[in-house]
Parts: structure tokens; sequence; C-alpha cells
């Protein structure tokens, strides 16, 4: 579908791309996002992207809605080039899977018919895009997990997930960045840093990021845990085409 623009109050708007979750939709929505940076416009004020849209927030005083629209709608309407050959960022996120790390690593197994190390080997094996950041700081909603791991949320949420927790929802998989309720399925747990204040950039990660799980024991995971800010996780780019498992 071609994007739709619709006004969101008096000094936002929302750009749809689709109504699935799809690589090829995100792709759409980083390219548009990238390209209204390049234009260095005054006056807009914050971009959000979720998995099917781009919410942008610009200064009313500045421009009235058909004049934002008039300068958008190019950017979002150029056809989308995504190629096996574009580099992207992925990043490893050391990872303790089961025990008192990821309580219900075992449900997985048994909700899917694996065997605990199955589940490990299958999460750990998928580079993940980041299509989006929320409900907290520094939160990853990630897609292309595979399907013979998806199990349901918990019928009764956690009041605390601790901080770095690594969860299953449904189809999706992503990292607590800090202490939270929560109703994902955790599995396992890192002891990197996924959102620092004190950092320029407080979120590790980003929208169009890759993730890697790399399974560590909890010995490694203590080690990481006492540098704090100081570890510096593993980053790759690499071409699209060399992605593993789901893209």
């Amino acid at each position: 579908m071609n994007p739709v623009i619709t006004p969101v109050g008096d000094s936002a708007i929302s750009i749809e791309f689709g109504q699935v979750i799809d690589p090829n939709i995100n792709q759409h929505i980083r390219q548009t996002v990238e390209g209204i940076q390049n234009l260095h416009l005054e006056g807009i004020v914050e971009m959000v992207p979720t998995y099917c849209a781009l919410l942008i927030q610009y200064d009313a005083l500045r421009y009235t809605y058909t004049e934002i629209c008039h300068i958008l709608e190019p950017i979002c309407n150029q056809p989308v080039t995504a190629s096996e050959n574009e580099l992207v960022t992925v990043v490893e996120i050391p990872t303790v899977y089961g025990g008192k790390f990821g309580p219900d690593l075992g449900f997985v197994a048994s909700h899917n018919q694996l065997t605990e190390d199955e589940v490990v080997t299958i999460h750990s094996g998928t580079d993940y895009l980041v299509y989006m950041m929320g409900f907290i700081p520094g939160f990853t909603y990630l897609g292309g997990m595979d399907p013979r791991i998806a199990t349901p949320r918990l019928s009764s949420p956690r009041t605390v997930i601790p901080a770095g927790s690594v969860g299953i929802a449904g189809e999706q998989t992503g990292t607590y960045p800090s202490d939270s309720p929560g109703g994902w399925q955790i599995i396992g747990r890192t002891p990197v840093l996924m959102y620092d204040m004190n950092q320029e950039q407080a979120a590790l990660l980003k929208a169009g990021d890759y993730v890697r799980y790399v399974p560590i024991d909890e010995r490694a995971f203590h080690s990481i845990e006492q540098l704090g800010p100081k570890f510096l996780p593993t980053v790759h780019h690499i071409k699209v085409g060399e992605l593993r498992g789901s893209k």
C-alpha cells in the first residue's frame, strides 16, 4: 500500500506504511526517517517509528498540516531500496539461559515439545531486527523469532521483571532494560546495560539494529556485570544477506 498520512492532534502526523509486521515495511519506515533527517528541517520536534507507522511531531507555528504533508509526501513515497548487500549493525548480547536467570525456559520448552537446550539453540540462532523501542525507555521489540519457540504471555504478569531479562511473548522476543512489571515468558538474562542515562546515547540499541543473543554461563555473567558500563558489547557490521536465521 502507498503510505497514508493522517493528522494527530494539531502538531503531529502519522504516516502508515502497512498493517502487518514486515521487514520491508520497517525498511520503508527507516528509509523515510533517514530521508527526513537529510532535509535538516527546522521544526521537526520528534520522529517515533513503530511496527507499521511513523509518528512525526512538528512545530505548528512553523508549518501548517498541509505544508508539512507537502514537504514529506515525496520522501515517504520513495520506493524501498532494500538490498542483500546493505550493511547493518549487529550487536551481540551475552545471555545466561535458564535457571534463576530464565525461570520460564522449561515452560517454553514443554509448550513447544522441545528440550531446553533446543530452545536456547533456536533462540540464539537468529539475528533479530529491532523494529521499534517501547514500552519503557530502551525496551526492544524484535522481529524474526522462529515460530517453533513461540509461547503465550503469562496468564498473570509479574510485578517485577529484573533488568536484563530476555523474554518471549507470542512470536516476539525482547530484553527488559530496567526492573519492570511484565508478562513475558523469561528465558534468560543479560548483564549488559541496555539503558544508561549517563551515556550520550542512553539506549544501547536503536530501531534498525539487529540483536544476536550469545549464550554464556553464570561466571561470565558476573564478570561482565562487574564491569558495568565499561563493558562494550561486540558489534558487527555485516550484509543483510549474511544475517542468521529469519530476516
